[in-house]
């Protein structure tokens, strides 16, 4: 052991600091927390946190300077949909020279004249990769009313994995309270996340508690915190809002000699390291081979955009993305070229090389998937990164690139890309953030025609559908990946009396973002009565209003801009007359970021009827929320409910 390590510890222990213990309140809930049934901040809510506490601090173990987290909880079961809060995993961290310890755990479920323990025979572990194991246990005689109560401590050698506190979950918390203890030669950056308020955010610094060196005192506290709703619609990652605070080790400075060793790194330090990298810098230095393999038709194009959009597409034919992410896994292109075969960095990686080979300023470009969150942007955290796209700048234009994707057209990125922005690894120069902005131009278009045949009293038409931008690009997906017969029946599934006779597509070959689809359909028992009651929506945008909760505490994310466009034409029957039409709608959000339309018109042989939604703002703030649920109200009953009465003169 070092001279550092040992007077470290030992001051650190001498200093304010208990043994881990459970705690003295342990195993006895209050009575009010058996009493209620309903928790009223929340009345859907299966499950509550009524208490939760947290102490990291860094101690001594058998000689050994280790960091200490002391965990206590208590959650109150309303009813059944909260027994899931009873399966509890508990992640620790391992490599081959060291583990992480857990210590000193107690689990109880309390009933209120019953109590049953879980016993260390019913803890189970599990390795679940090189680096990580799970202990895991469930709650014995779960009942609605039962109040869960564990508490443990996690002994840790790894400083590193200060890992911070969440503050927010998925059921609600009345209270959290997360408090640390880092000593002065122990730097860490941390940050905190999320909209809610503290009822206490304290930090001071006590000086000279150890030799020379200060330290940093933490506590914070939140109450009364609601449940982050996960599974609502158009959402990016959960880490980039929920409520908590992030820890990553700095810097740590010697107690004997005063040297300073540095954890975190500058760009500039992560340039140097990703340029060196086996697995990504020295990765895209093989322009030799890749000239042994190139087609010679790209090399005698002459127009830049064209020969660019030949060596993509070269790279998409050739591989097959093997759904692999990462980009600090084995990454070798040479194999992958050779198997046809590769991860996302080996295919994207592989594309730069070619594209710079032939003279283009080709980058690889960083950045993390929608479910993965937004990376952090004031120092380098790389483990924040799991994908890598191409950059190729063309006539001053930056056009970005991924070909994992075999429908994705020159210039466009799969939605798991859309994520906000990427850092561009330009290794001839620094590093840099590109805002990443979607394809604009994303459509669907519905027209349809409409008229009775009165000796069979059907209704006749046809359909045509165009989809634009990335609406064409999963139209094709499924088109391609569906049989004709599947592919119908798809869309007749829940459509009364409607049947399709007939199915086209006539694609313009020239416009690679664009999927025009025809439709010959049939309605039985159209004119089935003197009185005759016709919703006008052969097909539907949105069978039922995505956004359903109150409150949203973090934006709606569409990924893109995106419009809708159906219009109808009817031709009235001889001997019918038009009785009632659907009420006309306008609904605007401030500044256009949605519109909606709802118009109908009178022709010269029937009607003519038109929806349009308009979503201008694919990032919607929180505080616009129930304006734009408000809309989509709108837009629902509009389609499932819009009525044209036909009377029989």
């Amino acid at each position: 052991m070092s001279l550092d390590n040992l007077i470290f510890s030992f001051l650190i222990f001498s200093f304010l600091i208990v043994e881990a213990q459970i705690p003295d309140d342990f195993g006895y809930p209050k009575n009010s927390e058996y009493d209620f049934t309903t928790f009223k901040k929340d009345t859907t809510a299966g499950a509550v946190v009524l208490y939760e506490k947290g102490d990291h601090y860094f101690t001594t173990v058998d000689n050994r300077t280790v960091l200490r987290k002391n965990y206590h909880v208590k959650i109150k079961i309303i009813n059944k949909k909260g027994f899931e809060s009873g399966n509890i995993t508990l992640p620790l961290y391992f490599n081959t020279d060291n583990e992480e310890k857990l210590t000193h755990i107690r689990a109880i479920t309390h009933n209120k004249r019953n109590t049953f323990e879980v016993t260390p025979g019913n803890i189970f572990t599990s390795d679940i990769s090189e680096n990580w194991r799970h202990k895991t246990f469930t709650f014995p005689n779960i009942k609605s009313g039962s109040i869960l109560e564990y508490a443990y401590t996690v002994e840790t050698p790894f400083y590193f994995n200060f890992t911070g506190w969440e503050f927010q979950r998925e059921i609600p918390v009345v209270y959290s309270e997360f408090n640390a203890f880092l000593p002065g030669n122990w730097k860490y950056n941390y940050a905190l996340y999320g909209d809610l308020d503290f009822s206490v955010n304290e930090k001071f610094v006590k000086e000279d508690c150890f030799l020379s060196a200060s330290c940093e005192v933490l506590k914070y506290i939140m109450e009364d915190i609601p449940a982050f709703e996960e599974d609502e619609n158009y959402m990016l990652a959960k880490s980039n809002y929920i409520s908590r605070i992030e820890f990553e080790l700095a810097e740590y400075k010697s107690v004997v000699d005063g040297h300073r060793y540095k954890y975190s790194k500058t760009w500039k330090d992560a340039d140097r390291e990703f340029k060196k990298d086996k697995d990504i810098g020295k990765q895209l230095f093989k322009a030799g081979f890749f000239d042994k393999h190139i087609p010679e038709n790209i090399l005698t194009e002459d127009n830049q955009l064209q020969k660019a959009k030949n060596i993509f597409e070269f790279i998409k034919e050739h591989y097959t993305w093997n759904e692999k992410f990462g980009i600090y896994k084995k990454a070798r292109v040479k194999e992958a070229f050779n198997q046809k075969t590769g991860s996302v960095s080996e295919i994207n990686i592989s594309l730069v090389n070619l594209l710079n080979h032939v003279g283009f300023n080709s980058n690889l470009v960083l950045l993390s998937t929608r479910k993965n969150g937004l990376p952090k942007k004031v120092y380098p955290v790389i483990t924040d990164f799991n994908y890598c796209i191409a950059n190729v700048k063309i006539d001053g234009v930056d056009y970005l690139l991924d070909a994992t994707d075999k429908y994705m057209p020159f210039g466009m990125l799969p939605f798991r890309a859309l994520n906000r922005y990427g850092r561009v690894m330009d290794f001839k120069n620094d590093s840099y953030w590109l805002d990443i902005i979607p394809q604009k131009n994303n459509k669907v278009v519905v027209r349809a025609n409409l008229k009775f045949d009165l000796s069979s009293g059907l209704g006749k038409g046809a359909i045509d559908v165009a989809n634009l931008g990335y609406n064409a690009v999963y139209q094709k997906e499924t088109l391609e990946t569906l049989s004709t017969e599947e592919y119908l029946n798809e869309i007749e599934d829940g459509s009364k009396n409607l049947s399709f006779i007939s199915h086209k597509r006539i694609d313009d070959s020239t416009d690679e973002k664009k999927v025009v689809e025809r439709f010959q359909f049939e309605i039985e028992d159209a004119l089935d009565s003197d009185i005759v009651y016709l919703n006008p929506f052969l097909m539907k945008f949105f069978e039922s209003n995505p956004f359903l909760l109150e409150k949203r505490n973090f934006p709606v994310d569409f990924g893109y801009p995106r419009s809708y466009k159906y219009q109808i034409n009817i031709e009235i029957p001889d001997g019918y007359s038009i009785d009632e039409l659907p009420k006309k709608k306008v609904v605007q959000m401030p500044n256009e970021q949605a519109v909606l339309q709802f118009d109908n018109r009178k022709t010269t042989k029937g009607m003519s009827l038109i929806l349009e939604l308009k979503l201008n703002n694919y990032h919607i703030q929180p505080e616009n929320y129930v304006g734009l649920k408000e809309l989509f109200t709108y837009v629902t009953d509009i389609q499932n409910n819009s009525l044209i009465v036909l009377k029989r003169q």
